[in-house]
């Protein structure tokens, strides 16, 4: 493992990565263009991610100069003991080692990411994807050039320029040693890096995220809501694709046809239950794995149901695990919600999209984890540290 940096140097790194960031604004978006030529598909959401615009390269400077501005999250006593026989015991963070991250067409990733495992004292092994390769690769040789000039070495942040045989190979047969493997993209990427990882993975998944409109929700406030989760950015995972509308909430099926004229506006296909049937412009479902998917699109599903019961039901057995919103004036309601939902993050009268280590309070993430050890939810700089015990003694035997 590599010799843990001082806090200065760690933070004065971060802030020339942002200052070359800055400079090189123009060579970032010209190779990212290139990475868009290059790219032949279909999907909305992909190529989303994968375009660096004046206000991605913003982000990416900001996330940085925040991360410079937070303490360091490494040793830090979480425990104090005095044993009976005099020897002094200390539990304080450490860093987990290495990190791999494999990632699909996302390019801020690569300076978040990296950023995020860099200031809590990790290296980071960068698995991205052949689609987002010009504008990776720039940044990698930013983050060197950044760290050259504070005299740290460059193994710090390593770019691995895999195809898929030789990722799976590197994860069966690691030629250095892995701490953490954090997969972000779909669902075949976790599955192909799970079965393959011969070390700890943390999933960082499927959104599929739900929102429940209560018979006692604010109709004009489960509007706005909705349409920010479903339109504001499709490509995110925190974006919505589930809606419940309880039935005992007075005309339900006159808010539906509301809900319907707007995401109408946005272009969103709509799917629904038998119940909703006989509403205009709509899809009937026919098949209920429906329900489980992650659309990242303008495609949405509407159900109702008949109890809160019901709803929490539902959403813990079909949804990501990642958030779930429940539109309600009433406090006691949305408190048992919330309680009982199981997912990463859970909501009271407001969008799913606020699901992020930035708008979390947290400056940034490497990811939005799944699972529930060891962080769930967006994984922060101080999440990603591992323990360390320390006795002090002066010849204490047992």
């Amino acid at each position: 493992m590599n010799k843990i940096l001082t806090i200065s140097e760690r933070n004065n790194v971060l802030l020339t990565m942002a200052d070359l960031i800055r400079e090189e604004k123009d060579a970032l978006i010209k190779e990212n263009k290139k990475d868009l030529n290059g790219y032949s598909g279909d999907d909305l959401a992909m190529e989303d991610r994968l375009k660096v615009d004046d206000a991605k390269i913003d982000g990416m400077i900001a996330s940085l100069k925040e991360l410079a501005s937070q303490e360091d999250p490494l040793g830090k006593e979480r425990f104090h003991f005095k044993h009976d026989n005099g020897m002094d015991v200390y539990n304080k963070t450490a860093p987990f080692g290495t990190i791999m991250i494999i990632y699909e067409s996302r390019p801020d990733v690569t300076v978040e990411a990296a950023g995020i495992a860099f200031k809590s004292g990790n290296k980071i092994l960068l698995k991205g994807g052949k689609e987002s390769l010009n504008s990776n690769l720039l940044i990698v040789d930013l983050w060197h050039k950044a760290m050259k000039k504070h005299g740290v070495s460059t193994v710090w942040v390593e770019y691995l320029q895999f195809n898929r045989q030789e990722t799976q190979a590197f994860l069966e047969k690691p030629t250095q040693q892995i701490d953490l493997i954090v997969p972000r993209g779909g669902e075949r990427l976790i599955q192909f890096v799970k079965e393959n990882a011969n070390c700890p993975v943390i999933v960082s998944g499927r959104g599929n995220n739900f929102v429940y409109v209560q018979k006692d929700a604010d109709l004009d406030l489960a509007l706005k809501v909705i349409i920010n989760a479903k339109t504001a950015k499709i490509s995110a995972c925190n974006a919505l694709d589930k809606v419940l509308i309880d039935t005992n909430l007075p005309n339900y099926k006159e808010f539906a046809k509301r809900l319907l004229d707007k995401l109408a506006e946005h272009k969103v296909a709509v799917h629904v239950d038998k119940e909703l049937s006989d509403l205009d412009n709509v899809t009937v479902i026919s098949d209920d794995n429906i329900w489980y998917e992650e659309f990242l699109d303008y495609k949405i599903v509407i159900g109702v149901i008949d109890s809160n019961e019901e709803a929490i039901a539902k959403i813990n057995k079909y949804s990501g695990g990642h958030s779930a919103s429940i539109i309600t004036k009433d406090k006691e309601v949305a408190e048992e919600f919330m309680a009982t939902v199981d997912t990463a993050a859970v909501y009271h009268n407001a969008s799913t999209r606020f699901t992020d280590g930035s708008q979390l309070g947290l400056g940034g993430e490497l990811a939005i984890s799944t699972d529930k050890l060891h962080q769930r939810g967006p994984i922060g700089l101080e999440h990603l540290v591992t323990n360390k015990w320390y006795i002090h003694g002066d010849g204490q035997i047992r």
